[in-house]
C-alpha cells in the first residue's frame, strides 16, 4: 500500500506537495468516496480520482532543455506567450510534463521537466542540495568585497539567503557591467536578480548553466533531451549531500 499523495504524483497530475492540497479540498476520490485525510493508503486496486479522472500510472519522463529568453516557464499563460511545453514535439506532449522549478521570463538557460512529482521535489524542494549555477550580466563594476556578501548570504525580505559560490568573470569598463558566477542551493522567486540588487547590482541578463552535474552542452536554444538513468540517479544522490 502506498499514500495517496504518492499515488497522485507518481500519475504525473500534481507533485507530492500538491497534492497535499487537493486531499483536504476534497477533489480527491478512492473508490467513489470523497476522502480528506493525507495519512490514506491505496493499493494497486483502489480506484483514485482527482477532480472525478480516474488516474493511472504513466511512464516518468525527463528532459533537459535549453530555454530560450521571452519563454514562460508554465504548462499555460494567460497572456498567451510562448510556453517551455509549447516548444516540445507531439511525442511529449502526451506525457503531461512540467518544468522543474522555474526560470524567469527574460531569463534562459537549463530547465528541467518531468511528470514525476518525486523528482521534481528531489530537485526543487526545501530539503535539496542540489547546486544552481547561473551566469550573470550586471549593471556596474562589482568588487570582490561585494562577490563576499553575496557568498555570506543576504538579506531579502526578512529572510537570509544561504552561502552560495560567486566569482567575478570579468569587468566590461566601456559599458559598466560585470559579468559573474553564481551558485546556490536554493530557488526563491527572483532569487538571483533580487540577490545582486541587494548588494547594489541590478541584473542586465541572466543564463542558468548548470543545476548539478548537468551542462548544456550541445544543447542550442529551445533543443532538448531526454536525461539518461546515470543523470538522473546523480541528481537523486547530490540532493541528499
Amino acid at each position: 500500500m502506498e499514500r495517496l499523495q504518492k499515488v497522485i504524483a507518481q500519475a504525473g497530475i500534481a507533485s507530492r506537495r500538491k497534492a497535499e492540497e487537493l486531499i483536504p479540498e476534497g477533489r480527491v476520490k478512492v473508490n467513489g468516496i470523497v476522502t480528506k485525510e493525507l495519512g490514506t493508503k491505496v493499493t494497486s486496486s483502489d480506484l483514485v480520482e482527482v477532480d472525478n479522472v480516474k488516474i493511472e500510472k504513466e511512464e516518468k519522463k525527463y528532459l533537459v532543455m535549453n530555454k530560450p529568453r521571452y519563454i514562460v516557464t508554465t504548462a499555460n499563460d494567460d497572456k498567451d506567450r510562448p510556453t517551455v511545453l509549447s516548444l516540445l514535439n507531439k511525442y511529449y506532449q502526451q506525457y503531461r510534463l512540467f518544468p522543474v522549478g522555474r526560470l524567469d521570463y527574460d531569463t534562459k538557460g537549463l530547465l528541467l521537466l518531468t511528470n514525476d512529482g518525486d523528482f521534481m521535489n528531489t530537485v526543487v524542494g526545501p530539503k535539496s542540495n542540489i547546486e544552481k549555477e547561473y551566469l550573470v550580466r550586471t549593471e556596474g563594476i562589482m568588487s570582490n568585497t561585494t562577490i563576499k556578501l553575496l557568498e555570506a548570504g543576504v538579506v531579502i525580505d526578512g529572510y537570509k539567503t544561504r552561502p552560495a559560490k560567486a566569482k567575478i568573470d570579468s569587468h566590461d569598463k566601456k559599458n559598466q557591467s560585470s559579468l559573474v558566477r553564481i551558485t546556490i542551493k536554493e530557488g526563491k522567486y527572483h532569487q538571483v536578480k533580487r540577490m545582486f540588487e541587494s548588494v547594489g547590482f541590478p541584473v542586465k541578463r541572466l543564463t542558468r548553466i548548470r543545476i548539478g552535474d548537468l551542462i548544456l552542452e550541445g544543447l542550442q536554444e529551445g533543443a532538448y533531451r531526454e536525461l539518461t538513468i546515470h543523470e538522473i540517479k546523480s541528481l537523486y544522490v547530490l540532493s541528499k549531500k
